[in-house]
Order: structure tokens, then sequence, then C-alpha cells
């Protein structure tokens, strides 16, 4: 029986020096490895909420000894390539055994269980959703069936991912849903906006 979600995370192993290299340049290693701890565990909170099978994609190397408990969330290793093909293989994974799948990264704080699952909602009467990011790309995609064509010719990390994207979409004839736009952290001002401790 095909389960019915699946829920995409990519994930950067949290190693220092190499995680949110923009943040490192204003802010430092240290501090940019701590404010990517804490994503990472604001994100697992948020998907620990969401009724769905969850695959976490590491970067690097998979951690079976991390915060993420491996009786909740199935590890795999991303692909080689560019982000659009690592992503399109995760998608191709899920649908091996799921009939809807998002995925989302580790970067964006303003993200709620709520606008997750008004992005699997919409998947019931839309072929896309997508949550636009503030500096054109996005922080969530999903679809309801395996579209790798979505992923390819995009110029990645530029402002033009999301609008490509969508042009893309519609090139197919597909129904697309956009949730609200959000900030992802970047750099420092992004940061700073949340205040967060850490």
């Amino acid at each position: 029986m095909t389960a019915e979600r699946a829920l995409i995370i990519f994930v950067r192993n949290p190693e220092l020096g190499k995680v949110k290299t923009r943040l490192a340049q204003t802010l430092g290693d240290q501090k940019a490895l701590a404010i990517y701890m804490a994503l990472l565990q604001h994100t697992r909170q948020i998907v620990e909420q969401i009724d769905a099978d969850r695959l976490v994609f590491y970067s690097h190397f998979i951690d079976t000894e991390d915060d993420w408990p491996n009786e909740f969330f199935e590890k795999f290793l991303q692909t080689e390539g560019d982000l659009g093909g690592k992503m399109a293989s995760g998608f191709q994974k899920a649908f091996e055994q799921h009939a809807k799948a998002l995925i989302i990264g580790s970067d964006c704080a303003s993200l709620t269980p709520a606008i997750i699952q008004e992005a699997f909602e919409a998947l019931e009467t839309h072929d896309f959703v997508m949550g636009p990011a503030l500096d054109g790309g996005y922080y969530l995609l999903g679809m309801k069936a395996f579209s790798p064509s979505v992923f390819e010719d995009i110029p990645w990390s530029t402002e033009q991912v999301a609008a490509l994207s969508l042009e893309k979409m519609k090139a197919m004839g597909a129904s697309f849903y956009l949730l609200p736009t959000l900030s992802d952290i970047d750099y420092a001002e992004d940061w700073e906006k949340y205040g967060w401790d850490i």
C-alpha cells in the first residue's frame, strides 16, 4: 500500500566552516555554525508535527547519531550534481512509495507546521505547490507526480529560480498553488530579524 505523504528535508551536515558560509563572512564560522544548528533544531521541531513519512537527505554523510531520531526519520545521502539533480533524486526516491511529496530545506526560520499542512492540502487540487523565498528562490516545493523537468536548466542560487520554475510548470499546463513568501537565512540581516538567543 502506498503511503500518502512524503516530506523530504534537505540538510547540511553541521561542520565548522562548511555551513552558512555567507553568514560566516560577517559573523565568523563559530556563530554561523551555531545559527545553523538552531535552524536545524527549528526545522526538526516543525516537521515532527507533520503527519507524513519524513525523509532526511544529508549533504555529506548519513548521521545515525544526531538529533534526528532514527525511528522518526528515514535517512539518505544527497546524490552528486547540482541542486536540481539532488532534489530530483530526492523526489524520485519519495515517489517510490508515496503519492504526494514536498521538499524543504533547513534555512527558513519562518516555516510553520501550518504552512506545510497547507502545502499538502494544496496538492489535493493542484499539480504543484511552491513557497517562494524573498531572495527569488523557494523554501518549499511539492508535487503529486514525479516531474524532474521542473529542476532542469535552472540557474540555482540566483533570484530567477522561483520565476523560471513557475514558467516550467505553466509550460507543462500544470496547476500550481503559491504559499506565502518567506525569508531564508543567508545573511546577518536575515538572522537579526528573528532575535533568537543562541
